[in-house]
Order: C-alpha cells, then sequence, then structure tokens
C-alpha cells in the first residue's frame, strides 16, 4: 500500500506526465452517455523490459480497462507484429487485420538511482496517429500504482472523461461466524489488491467515508462499548475522536471541503443531523423532529444536504439547503429509501431501496425525478460513487450467503461485477482520485 508521502515523492519527481509528441486528433472514442456500449477492441502489448514486470505492467492496464466494460482487450495470441522497439511508429495494418482499434505500447526501464522509468504510448490504429504518450519514475514496489495511472490516461483519451483507476476503497472486512462476527476496518486499491487492515478488530466498526482532500477517514466505532466518530490519518495511523456526545452518533461523512463533519446524533429515541466544524470542535443542529434523521450525504458544491427521514411514516429521501432550510422531500415511489449519496458530478444522488422483499441500489435526480433502479437482488446497500460519477459500488447480502461481498456496476445498470476480498466486505467507500 501507498503511503501519500511516497505518493508526493512520485508526483515531484515525474511531474506525472512528459509527452512524447502532440496528441492527434483521436478518431477512436467511446460515447459513455449512451446505454449498452459494445466494448472498444484494444490491443494492449507487453511493455518491453528484462524482466516480467513490464507483462505485469500491461496485465494490470488491460485488468482496469475491461473491467470497465468500456474495452475488450484483444488476446495477445492474435497479435502479428511483435514490437521490439515501443517508440517507433507500429504496423498498422497488422493491428487492423485483428480489429484492434487502439494499440498501447510501452517499455520499462531501471535508472541509476534504482527508481524504474515507465513509458506507453497509445496509438489510433485506423488513422495511423499516436494520441498521447507519457512517461513516469517511480520506486519498483509502486508499479502496480503506474498501471492505474497509465489506464486512467488511456480512459480519459479515449471517452473524454476523467478516470478512476488511480484510487482506493475504504470498507468493513467482516470474518468469523455469523453470530460472532470480527469487523475490521480496512482499505484496499479499487481493483481489490493491497488489502491492509486499519483497525485490530477488537470493537465493532461501521461506516467508514473519506476526506476529499486529505488522506484521512472518518468512521464510527464502539471502542469501550462507547459509540464515537473517529478521525483515522492513514499515512501515520493517528487517530482522533470527533466528539464526545451524549447518545449515539451515525453515519459520518465529510463537507466537501473537508473541513466539517456532518453525523445524525440520536436522544431520547429519536435522531437529528448535525455538522462539526473540524477546527473550532463547534456543533450546529440541522434537523429537529422527533423522527429518525440520519445518512446526510453533500451536494458536490456544499450548498445542499441530502438525508433519509422516517418523518413521513417511513423512510424517504429529503433534500435541505446546507444550514438546514428547505428541508423537501424528493423521494415518492414505493418502498423506503435509505444511504442517500452524491454524485461528485452533482447529477444524481445513489440510494438503496427496499421494496417487496428485495433490495435495490438506484439513482435519482436531486428534484427526485429520473429515478431508475440499477440492480436489485436478497440484500444490496450502500452505494458509493467512483471519483468521476460513473460508476457505483456496494455490498450485497445473497441468500443462503456466508457474508456480504463487494460489487460495482456503471451508471447505466450494465457490468455487474464482484470485487473479490480475502474476507466478507461491507460498507465500502471510495476513494478520490489519488495525488
Amino acid at each position: 500500500m501507498l503511503k501519500p508521502t511516497l505518493i508526493r515523492v512520485m508526483l515531484a519527481i515525474a511531474g506525472m506526465a512528459v509527452m512524447f509528441a502532440a496528441p492527434a486528433q483521436a478518431r477512436v472514442e467511446i460515447n459513455i452517455n449512451r446505454g449498452n456500449v459494445e466494448p472498444l477492441p484494444i490491443a494492449i502489448t507487453d511493455f518491453i523490459s528484462g524482466n516480467e514486470l513490464g507483462a505485469q505492467i500491461s496485465g494490470v492496464i488491460a485488468a482496469d480497462l475491461q473491467r470497465s466494460g468500456l474495452f475488450a482487450p484483444v488476446n495477445k495470441a492474435a497479435f502479428i507484429e511483435k514490437i521490439s522497439d515501443p517508440g517507433k511508429m507500429p504496423r498498422f495494418e497488422d493491428w487492423k487485420a485483428i480489429n484492434a482499434q487502439a494499440l498501447v505500447t510501452g517499455r520499462v526501464t531501471r535508472e541509476g538511482d534504482g527508481r524504474l522509468r515507465a513509458e506507453f504510448r497509445l496509438w489510433d490504429t485506423f488513422g495511423g496517429t499516436q494520441m498521447t504518450g507519457q512517461q513516469f519514475f517511480t520506486q519498483p514496489e509502486n508499479w502496480r500504482r503506474v498501471a492505474h495511472i497509465i489506464a486512467d490516461a488511456i480512459y480519459k483519451q479515449i471517452t473524454g472523461e476523467n478516470g478512476y483507476f488511480d484510487t482506493r476503497v475504504v470498507f468493513v472486512s467482516e470474518s468469523g461466524p455469523k453470530n460472532a462476527r470480527v469487523r475490521q476496518l480496512a482499505i484496499m486499491d479499487q481493483d481489490g489488491f493491497n488489502v491492509r487492515s486499519l483497525t485490530n478488530g477488537k470493537d465493532i466498526v461501521l461506516t467508514p467515508r473519506f476526506s476529499p482532500n486529505r488522506q484521512e477517514v472518518t468512521y464510527m466505532s464502539f471502542e469501550g462499548q462507547q459509540p464515537r466518530v473517529y478521525l483515522l490519518q492513514l499515512e501515520t495511523g493517528q487517530r482522533e475522536v470527533v466528539g464526545n456526545f451524549p447518545g449515539m452518533t451515525f453515519s459520518p461523512r465529510f463537507s466537501p471541503d473537508g473541513q466539517k463533519v456532518i453525523m445524525s446524533l440520536q436522544q431520547d429515541g429519536n435522531s437529528n443531523i448535525y455538522t462539526m466544524d473540524l477546527r473550532s470542535r463547534t456543533t450546529t443542529r440541522l434537523t429537529n423532529t422527533a423522527a429518525i434523521d440520519t445518512s446526510p450525504s453533500y451536494s458536490p458544491d456544499g450548498g445542499r444536504i441530502v438525508f433519509e427521514s422516517d418523518r413521513g411514516g417511513r423512510q424517504q429521501l429529503y433534500v435541505m439547503s446546507a444550514d438546514g432550510s428547505g428541508q423537501t422531500r424528493i423521494s415518492f415511489g414505493d418502498g423506503s429509501y435509505s444511504t442517500p449519496v452524491w454524485s461528485p458530478r452533482g447529477d444524481l444522488i445513489a440510494f438503496t431501496k427496499q421494496s417487496g422483499g428485495k433490495f435495490s441500489i438506484g439513482v435519482m435526480k436531486p428534484d427526485g425525478s429520473g429515478e431508475r433502479i440499477l440492480t436489485t437482488g436478497f440484500h444490496n446497500e450502500g452505494p458509493t460513487w467512483a471519483p468521476n460519477g460513473r460508476v457505483l459500488m456496494f455490498f450485497r447480502q445473497n441468500a443462503g450467503a456466508g457474508g456480504p461481498q463487494l460489487y460495482s456496476i456503471d451508471l447505466t445498470g450494465y457490468n455487474e461485477q464482484q470485487i473479490k476480498t480475502p474476507a466478507f466486505a461491507s460498507d465500502p467507500a471510495w476513494s478520490p482520485l489519488l495525488e
């Protein structure tokens, strides 16, 4: 697992992108605003290297792109041209013959100071042009991250949207029998690799959430049988209590600027929503009802908040201004709605919906219109957005299964995939793009 200090060194040294040539106007593109997108055939050659690392890097790139559902890596057995110098113009006719509409070539070398230098080029095979080319310097142990960054660059060049591969996911790792489940806070790369425990499993942990601008998460813990909200620094492992409140606190989440934590506080049988300024530690109450108001989530501009409340008799979604004014119900379908989370793009709110004995993950516009169900199952819950607002991750408990597992699905409702973890997993939260 990369530490932020190592990441900053890598960025400072590499400058992250050194263009080999000005990118030509790409003829290869994917319109990801349509429903079921036909994956783009792309050939990803093993990066030239003196060992297996080149093939490993190209393998991670291929896996990232294929998992997005937008790309179909061509089987290497079909390759006609053998790339020996990724800096030279490829024989485009050989790649068109196997219907590879885009081609990725690259090289990995070791610098005199021990660092890795990884370079790649993306080619439009039918247009006969180079679309982009970049190089990166890093320590050898960071090779997987370089592969994710390259996959992001390819994704952005062809789709026009930011990628999401150079990210991490914090979640609750669950092990042991169902009646004595051990729950630990854990973190991993978005593809399920580099899993690392953040807590020791002695106390129940719930609802971890990433800071939008720091290597920090907030979560709820029952340490010492006392429910509290904690802040955890991922780089140092240092943690602190957000505040000692009377009653129970639930569903902590950062504001978009990272300066506040919003949460619900239970008192006298009901719960209301509060914010805490992390600098002054002052709290502000935003709702004041006899109902259960919980699971607040800010809009990306910080101007509005979506939350769930049973003030109308069952759980529904409401939106209010950041100061608590203008509380308005937005969900009106059959069943109950919970765990709302605002898209990073600001255009949609994801939610869990319980109806007819099943749980669904869906999205709607901030005014409640345009509701769409993306997936339905025995028990689906807890959606979290990729930082580009195009993919959701959630956890699912299948009937008769031993425990929950993580899944992802794209915004159109296609390309549902399981994210494999060493143990059972729930409550995922996606990080912003790493820096």
